[in-house]
Order: structure tokens, then sequence, then C-alpha cells
């Protein structure tokens, strides 16, 4: 079933990993995407797969951490797409774990605008295209991190932890639009991104997890897809984990 036919998605960071992922997932279901991305050729290769399953794919090369660059993205997209009834503000980034007496003010700088600034600069500049039209999907993505706080991992779980509260008051901002806003709260991905946190980190999240694993990029697409479809018509403003029973409530 292909729940959003036609729809046009941004996903940031979409080049690989999870935005990768999440783009072929939301391909499946019907949707043309916007590619963003500050890495173009493997953006290029998933707006190629993109294309193989019969969806439009346009790449926009955009560093979301620029409030001017996110600005002419949307406008872009407006021109090139005429509409955006999907945004996924997943790009993401983290910090070498250590103790924070370790951690540099540049690295903590540099987190919280990759991680929350750039889902504010997008909200920002795509909620109007979406109460132009009274209908709207946007998901960001959190981590547990953002919710249990990670040791050795401060400037990444309080930026998660932002994204949560940017979900939580653009939700009830936005109730009675039709533009729907959720986070998702994913455990310990295996992604290239999980892999920067060290050897010594990961063994402590994966430790944390009651299935004893990583979770995979598709588990992650799935959940999207439906926070992002038509169906999803009486959740905003709600967090939904995906943890593999590390966190219940």
């Amino acid at each position: 079933m292909r729940r959003i036919e036609g729809h046009v998605s941004v996903i940031t960071g979409a080049a690989q990993g999870l935005g990768q992922a999440m783009a072929l997932r939301l391909a499946e279901e019907g949707s043309h995407i916007a590619v963003v991305d500050i890495a173009r050729k493997p953006a290029e290769r998933t707006a190629a797969q993109i294309r193989e399953k019969g969806r439009e794919a346009i790449v926009y090369e955009t560093d979301v951490t620029d409030w001017t660059q996110v600005q002419n993205l949307a406008e872009s997209v407006r021109q090139q797409f005429g509409k955006v009834e999907i945004l996924i503000n997943n790009v993401g980034w983290s910090s070498p774990g250590g103790p924070i007496q370790d951690q540099s003010v540049e690295m903590w700088d540099k987190t919280i605008l990759i991680c929350l600034s750039s889902a504010f600069y997008c909200c920002k500049a795509f909620v109007p295209l979406m109460l132009e039209e009274g209908y709207g999907r946007i998901v960001n993505i959190s981590s547990m991190a953002g919710k249990d706080g990670n040791p050795n991992l401060v400037p990444y779980s309080t930026a998660k932890a932002g994204v949560i509260g940017l979900t939580k008051a653009l939700g009830k901002e936005l109730a009675q639009s039709g533009v729907m806003v959720n986070c998702i709260c994913p455990a310990v991905i295996e992604t290239e991104g999980a892999l920067m946190v060290g050897p010594e980190t990961q063994k402590v999240l994966i430790s944390k997890i009651p299935m004893g694993r990583m979770g995979q990029p598709y588990e992650v697409a799935a959940l999207v897809a439906y926070l992002a479809s038509p169906e999803c018509s009486f959740s905003t403003g709600a967090v939904y984990d995906i943890s593999g029973g590390r966190a219940t409530y």
C-alpha cells in the first residue's frame, strides 16, 4: 500500500545511514524525495536508487546549519516540486565520546548547531509551506540519549533533548492546523555515525538494550513511514521510542 502516493518529502542527511533508509522507504510508499545533504556524491547515489523505484528525486547540496541556505532550500523545493507535505529532520552528528572536561566549547557549539538548530531552521522554513496546504507531517529524529542522557556524550544528549522539546512545543502550536509534528528516539542504530562514539561507548549503549543488539536503519524507516503518512492523524507533539526495549515509557 502506497500511503503517501504523490507526496513530496524533504529529508535532511539523506545521503547515507538512517536518512538513506528513510528516503528509500518513503519512495516505496509513493513519495517524491528532496534529498538534502552536504555530500553530493553519495546523495546522488541515493537519488538514483529512488528514481529506480519510479519516484522523482532531486539532490539539494545544502548545509542545514546555515539559515540562509535553508531559506534558499525551501524556495528551491517550492519552485521545483510545487509543494511539501513531509519534512524529516534527520541530519545529526555526535562528537567523540569523553568526559565533560575533555569536551571543547567548539565541539559543543558544533553539536548543538547540527543536531538542534538545523531542525529549528528547517521547521521555520517549511512550516509556512505546509500551512498554505493545511496539511503536513514533520518527523524529528531525536535519540534515547535525549531522554535518558548518555554519560560521556553530554553535547549530543543535550542537543537531542532539545529536539524533543522542539517537537512538543511545535506539535501543540500546530495542533489544529493539519500539520502533525512528532519525533522518534532510537537507541543506537547500526550506521556509520554509531562508529564515531568509539567501541567502549558502543558497548555501554548496547548493554542498555534488552534485545542485546543495535537497531537497523530499515526498522527506524518503518516507524517514520507511519508518522509521515495520513494514517498518523491523532498524534502530534509525541515521542516514539524505538529502542529494543531500552525505554518502555
